[in-house]
C-alpha cells in the first residue's frame, strides 16, 4: 500500500468530515526522507491529533512501519488545518 494512500485512510477515519482530508506527498531532496502534508478542517484537528498527540504519533508510527516495509525510507508526516 502506497504511503499516501494508507495516511489519508487512516486520517479519513478519525475525522468529521473526510471530504476535507487532502493528503500529498513531497520528495525532500534527501533521497532517504518523505514528507506527508496532511490537511483537515478546522474542527477536525482535535481529533487527528489527540490528547497530547497520542493519535497523531500512531498515524506517524503506522506510517513509518510501512515505509520500512517497502522502501526503508524515513516519513515526516505535517498536520495541519485549512
Amino acid at each position: 500500500m502506497k504511503l499516501v494512500e494508507l495516511t489519508e485512510y487512516l486520517v479519513k477515519n478519525l475525522v468529521k468530515e473526510p471530504d476535507l482530508v487532502s493528503v500529498k506527498e513531497f520528495d525532500e531532496d534527501e533521497a532517504d526522507t518523505i514528507t506527508i502534508q496532511v490537511l483537515v478542517g478546522k474542527g477536525d484537528m482535535g481529533r487527528v491529533v489527540g490528547h497530547r498527540g497520542n493519535i497523531a504519533n500512531a498515524v506517524r508510527t503506522i506510517v513509518q512501519a510501512a515505509s520500512y516495509v517497502d522502501q526503508n525510507k524515513r516519513v515526516i508526516i505535517n498536520i495541519d488545518e485549512f
